[in-house]
């Protein structure tokens, strides 16, 4: 956990790069800014975690499952 953030926000997704990015989006669109996103990728076949990796704001934790 990010030691400066208040609230931990924990995504799982598995196969979802059609939905992520507007997942990613609403949460970066909130007044409060004190946060941290963690989003894991179950083994996605498609290409989620691109998508995910393709944000660059320090508040996005992306994690990869190998299983």
């Amino acid at each position: 956990m990010d030691q400066s953030a208040l609230v931990s926000i924990v995504i799982p997704a598995y196969n979802h790069a059609a939905y992520v990015a507007s997942t990613i989006e609403s949460m970066l669109a909130q007044t409060y800014g004190n946060f941290e996103l963690i989003i894991t990728d179950d083994c996605s076949d498609d290409q989620t975690f691109e998508v995910i990796c393709s944000y660059d704001d320090a508040r996005i934790k992306p994690v990869r499952l190998n299983k």
